[in-house]
């Protein structure tokens, strides 16, 4: 494909909305659906993260807009996550909500870029227990970020580790300071769990947050509330630029966008599998680093894809991005209607809606199936959660990705190995001084060396038959330890004959020496029978005196 043409692939066209003229009806009913769910998360998420429930709802106006417009997937929905939040909010705490329209611009150039260099498709090398792991640990997170509003401290923990600010909220708990802000949580999570019971339709999260915020504002309660919203948009500008600042927020930025795009094509991909529709991964990390961008310039928060939200957009019978669109325009109106009345939510609310969607977030199900799969998928599952909780998301990610690699070489070299097998009948005098070996499984760096140390160890025979057809991948440290076992057997005048080189791995044995190697004539056979009636050819005409076979 040409530049232009991939540049094209990249960027919205008519087709994005072929089928609106057939689903419209269906879109509009999944967009508003998904913005009533959604206004109590991004209020939420935007209250958790530090930076205020207006940059949560400004986020979840814009950047769900433009990635709606210009990512690769028909039906994600974009916005604040919780995953999110949990990287946001140590970056607030330390540097002020002001420099997150700065980290917003640097993570959503970077995501942009990766999207143009093609690098959608690398979330496929995440190993599904780190996935999961992953997944367990932020709504681990989620919910003990919320346990100091929950329990009305007011120690927030200032971006430090969740758990230990959890815990210290809790020793310091007043139950005095506590009692109404844990019932307004209580009767949330109530609500939530009850509500799909009574009607199937019914969104929980929102009939939760009406009813305790009527009862709180009827009662008088002491609860501290969101406070005033913007009745729209501010007026986009660019964050200021200061080079020391800038320094301190690169790796922060970095690890945004990693994330951002980690999170945002898992969801798409989940989406595809739901609907067996594609979805075009370089496009979507485009579409969700100019979302990031545009929310940044707008008081708002990164972005990134939202596997909640987008699983309601489908049970809500979304087909085209207009859904998603709606979602964005509903949030809008919100926000210029309902404003005053938005602003009178208790933040314990907020708290109670986290608190069960972190639970919700964890199937215990696919807990159960990835702790009682292997023991090395368990313990990469445990690994993960551990380190995304006490250290870091990004870190827990890399660690379980690095720790896979190791398990999975550590596997292939185990099923890699060499077996000495007996010639095929009639026996003929002579064989004892023909050794024929089977190698099998990787022949590679982890496991080359192991293998092939029996075969150069073998004592008292004439020809050495390698068998390597069931060879299924070589490297060149693999090859090269091939060319040092033939070099070596041949020095001390043992002939080699190898059978079944894959043609795949034919060009990289030249390369790296092992047929130069080979010093006897016709030394390559793609059967077995030609290669044993060389060998005893070899044995006979060098009229050797037989060797008992070792048993």
């Amino acid at each position: 494909m040409s530049a232009a043409g991939r540049l094209r692939s990249l960027l919205p066209s008519a087709a994005d909305y072929a089928e609106v003229r057939r689903s419209w009806r269906h879109d509009l009913l999944a967009g508003v659906t998904v913005g009533v769910v959604a206004l109590p998360l991004a209020l939420a998420f935007g209250v958790s993260s530090g930076a205020g429930a207006a940059a949560g709802l400004v986020t979840a106006v814009v950047a769900g807009l433009v990635a709606a417009v210009f990512g690769g997937s028909h039906v994600q929905v974009s916005g604040p996550t919780g995953a999110m939040v949990v990287v946001l909010a140590p970056i607030v705490a330390r540097s002020g909500a002001a420099a997150l329209g700065l980290v917003c611009l640097i993570a959503g150039v970077l995501v942009v870029l990766a999207g143009a260099l093609r690098l959608g498709r690398a979330v496929g090398m995440i190993p599904w227990p780190v996935i999961e792991g992953f997944t367990l640990g932020i709504a681990t997170i989620i919910f003990l970020q919320q346990v100091p509003t929950a329990i009305g401290s007011a120690d927030t923990g200032s971006g430090g580790n969740a758990a230990v600010v959890a815990g210290r909220a809790l020793a310091d708990l007043r139950p005095g300071d506590a009692a109404w802000p844990i019932a307004a949580v209580l009767a949330v999570a109530a609500i939530m769990v009850l509500a799909p019971r009574v009607h199937r339709g019914l969104p929980g999260s929102i009939v939760a947050i009406v009813v305790v915020t009527v009862v709180s504002v009827l009662a008088g309660l002491p609860l501290a509330t969101i406070g005033a919203l913007p009745h729209g948009l501010p007026a986009p500008s660019l964050p200021a630029v200061d080079l020391g600042v800038l320094g301190d927020l690169a790796v922060p930025a970095a690890t945004v966008a990693a994330l951002a795009a980690i999170e945002s094509l898992l969801s798409a991909r989940v989406a595809a599998a739901q609907t067996g529709r594609g979805f075009d991964p370089d496009r979507e990390l485009v579409g969700q680093g100019l979302a990031s961008i545009a929310s940044g310039l707008f008081g708002g928060m990164p972005a990134t894809g939202a596997i909640a939200r987008t699983a309601v957009n489908l049970r809500s019978g979304a087909r085209t991005r207009l859904a998603a669109i709606v979602h964005a325009v509903v949030l809008l109106a919100v926000m210029g209607i309902a404003g005053s009345v938005v602003s009178r939510i208790p933040l314990a609310a907020l708290a109670g809606v986290l608190m069960v969607t972190a639970v919700r977030m964890v199937s215990v199900r696919t807990a159960r199936s990835v702790l009682g799969s292997t023991r090395s998928a368990a313990l990469l599952f445990v690994l993960t959660a551990v380190i995304t909780v006490a250290v870091d998301l990004i870190y827990a990610v890399g660690i379980g990705i690095a720790v896979a690699a190791v398990l999975s070489l550590r596997a292939l070299a185990r099923a890699a190995g060499v077996h000495r097998e007996e010639l095929p009948a009639p026996a003929q005098a002579g064989d004892a001084r023909i050794a024929l070996f089977r190698i099998e499984g990787a022949l590679f760096f982890g496991a080359a060396e192991r293998v092939l140390e029996r075969v150069a160890s073998i004592q008292d025979v004439s020809v050495v038959v390698l068998r390597l057809s069931q060879v299924h991948h070589l490297d060149a440290t693999g090859a090269q330890a091939l060319t040092e076992l033939v070099t070596g057997l041949e020095r001390r005048g043992v002939t080699v004959l190898v059978k079944g080189i894959r043609p795949a791995q034919l060009p990289l044995t030249r390369r790296v020496g092992v047929i130069a190697a080979l010093q006897e004539e016709g030394h390559l056979f793609d059967e077995l029978d030609p290669a044993i009636g060389r060998a005893r050819e070899l044995v006979h005409r060098e009229g050797l005196p037989e060797v008992p076979a070792a048993h």
